[in-house]
């Protein structure tokens, strides 16, 4: 049995539900977690002994963050793309079928080794759950292959075929949308939790993300959906309809898709970075939490639209772009997350949970914020280990 001892705890994000104060904040606290579970959570003059200590310094600490919505899987660079949107060009989402032929063009060694750098970088940057999709290979054995790899390193696995039509399709979308809910899904669902599609002008319509949606439930996928991101469009009400755990983007809202999230358990999912990459209007995230709509921030992080793989940065952007206070965005970052995930034993730092937490390297959580660009990640624990320390790695 190995334990761990985080004290001198100078504020103490829980995250523990049912008090008015949803960070359910403590101070000069300790936590023990055994065998990667927390155990004990209290004053520090309380903590007993453990085979491993952290002294946190009067330093806050917080769980780690749950990033709900990443594309970690792929070759290739688009830079110049990014460059070109800088300098005026519109972002319509075309890029990503660059990347695709990137990536069915990569060894296995190449995209495990891209995908260990990036679950590095996350780590280094206070993420200690992360969920992470296919949809750079639209092929039947790279889907699968995409999967396999990413199942090495997450749970979380998304089967993402149905991202955008191949350009051999292009003239007959209902024939792919055959191969997604047919062969391809048969391989790639025993490497995923989860199916989604892209619902979206110039990918896939209402009723091709529904019969791929429905098609992954039928063997077992739990549905999430990207969806709005463009433009209004049926797709944040199909998957509060389906029972999505989340609808990821909802950068553009209809009073009626906020009614439809307030009125279901859909998570809203919003990604900042893409926002921030694209020059595109952020979401209305104050209108959909005054609505009462559950709601996750994540990086989305991928060579094209959004190729940050760093949680403070979105929690910045949330506060200062989106009129989120810094509390409710450390919480969308992190219990919002788990949600979108539908966990309960991550993103949040209470007894039973998972033992992911963040020591900050600043006395409160409005750090995240207020110091944008600072890495201020000084120690991360996940599952009751060390797995990050500044000036060790």
């Amino acid at each position: 049995m190995t334990s761990l001892l985080v004290d001198r705890i100078g504020e103490l994000v829980t995250n523990e539900p049912g008090g008015r104060d949803p960070l359910a904040i403590r101070r000069d606290a300790a936590v023990v977690a055994v065998d990667g579970q927390i155990a004990w959570i209290g004053p520090t003059g309380g903590a007993p002994a453990c085979d491993v200590r952290v002294d946190a310094s009067n330093r806050a600490v917080i769980p780690g963050f749950v990033d709900s919505h990443t594309h970690l899987v792929f070759a290739g660079d688009r830079s110049g793309e990014f460059a070109a949107r800088m300098a005026g060009e519109p972002y319509t989402g075309g890029g990503i079928r660059r990347t695709v032929a990137a990536t069915n063009a990569a060894p296995d060694t190449e995209l495990s080794a891209n995908l260990a750098y990036l679950q590095r970088e996350l780590t280094r940057q206070g993420t200690t759950t992360f969920e992470t999709k296919s949809g750079y290979g639209l092929g039947v054995d790279t889907e699968a292959r995409l999967l396999r790899i990413a199942r090495g390193v997450t749970p979380e696995t998304t089967f993402l075929g149905a991202h955008v039509v191949p350009d051999e399709y292009k003239d007959r979308p209902d024939d792919y949308v055959a191969l997604v809910c047919g062969p391809m899904l048969d391989a790639c669902a025993p490497h995923a939790r989860w199916v989604d599609a892209f619902c979206e002008r110039g990918a896939f319509d209402a009723d091709q993300s529904r019969a791929v949606l429905t098609a992954g439930v039928a063997v077992g996928l739990a549905p999430r959906l990207h969806a709005n991101q463009l433009g209004e469009g049926p797709g944040v009400r199909l998957g509060v309809e389906l029972g999505a755990a989340a609808v990821d983007h909802c950068t553009h809202l209809s009073d009626a898709d906020i009614d439809a999230l307030a009125g279901g358990d859909t998570v809203a999912t919003l990604l900042p970075g893409v926002e921030f990459s694209t020059r595109s209007p952020y979401p209305p995230a104050r209108r959909l939490l005054d609505a009462g709509v559950t709601v996750a921030l994540a990086t989305d992080c991928n060579p094209g639209s959004s190729f940050t793989s760093s949680m403070p940065f979105c929690v910045a952007l949330a506060v200062r772009e989106m009129h989120l206070t810094p509390a409710e965005a450390l919480w969308c970052a992190t219990a919002g997350g788990a949600a979108a995930l539908r966990r309960t034993d991550v993103g949040t730092i209470t007894a039973g949970a998972s033992a992911d937490l963040v020591v900050l390297d600043a006395p409160s959580h409005v750090h995240l914020a207020y110091r944008p660009g600072v890495p201020l990640v000084h120690t991360v624990v996940a599952n009751g280990e060390i797995a990050y320390q500044q000036g060790n790695s």
